[in-house]
């Protein structure tokens, strides 16, 4: 059975965070992309509610928001070691967490 449902409760939920993913429970993630990296990131739009700003470095630090942070963390992991996520702490670790997966892959012998 299918839930009638106004669009503006619609809207709120589905517009809320980042990707694919929605939700009720927001949280913001602050990420700071190197210099490097900076003029494209700045261009992209990864969510509409999104703010950017640059540091005096010439690092540019995004703020997006997010309900789930699986997609958001495949985003941010394509970057490499130019990008730090500055926070929370759940996304930071989880980044992290990650990381240390994929390096242990390399750290195998496979031959």
């Amino acid at each position: 059975k299918a839930k009638e449902v106004s669009k503006k409760h619609a809207a709120a939920n589905i517009d809320s965070g980042f990707g694919i993913f929605a939700g009720e429970q927001v949280k913001w993630a602050k990420i700071k992309f190197s210099a490097e990296r900076a003029r494209w990131v700045s261009a992209e739009e990864w969510h509409a509610d999104q703010r950017g700003t640059y540091d005096t470095d010439g690092n540019y630090i995004l703020e997006v928001p997010y309900a789930d942070d699986r997609e958001l963390t495949m985003d941010i992991l394509k970057h490499g070691s130019h990008v730090t996520v500055l926070a929370p702490t759940e996304l930071r670790s989880r980044v992290c967490h990650e990381l240390e997966k994929t390096a242990a892959n390399y750290k195998k012998k496979w031959w």
